[in-house]
């Protein structure tokens, strides 16, 4: 029997997927717990349908992506840290810091996309990185002086 699912079963597929499942796990498993559907004509177009949207919605923002990432890679922030007499960071700038700095300046990143493999504590220029989509990152320059 061919049903679409409409939920995550394990072992079986995602929503969306159209299996051949035998006719008595459907009757009695998939179908009383509404984990599928019969795939009929109307539910295999419904189906194409919302994989063609969300297809479109995947690609739209990717572009936006693309778009934030060329804003960001103009983009330098600055901080000030006090500095020992040695030339050594009190403190540090985090990523939670990075995107505060972005917010101020009307960018909305969430911090969990910044990525810093630890946090900055030298003065000097540094590149952070920030995830926008799965394949779409973008360099920020974060620049760290000494506070007078």
């Amino acid at each position: 029997m061919r049903v679409v699912l409409k939920k995550d079963v394990p072992g079986l597929g995602r929503p969306g997927d159209v299996k051949d499942v035998a006719e008595g796990y459907a009757k009695n498993f998939l179908l009383p717990r509404g984990l599928a559907s019969e795939a009929s004509s109307g539910a295999l177009k419904q189906v194409a349908h919302e994989r063609q949207t969300a297809k479109a919605k995947k690609e739209r923002e990717r572009q936006e992506a693309k778009e934030l990432a060329a804003r960001l890679a103009a983009t330098t922030l600055a901080f000030r840290l006090k500095v020992g007499p040695q030339g050594k960071a009190f403190g540090s700038v985090t990523a939670r810091d990075v995107a505060d700095a972005l917010k101020r300046r009307g960018i909305e990143v969430a911090h969990e996309r910044v990525h810093l493999a630890e946090p900055l504590r030298s003065v000097g220029v540094h590149e952070v990185e920030v995830r926008l989509h799965a394949d779409v990152r973008a360099k920020v320059s974060a620049s760290i002086e000494p506070e007078k």
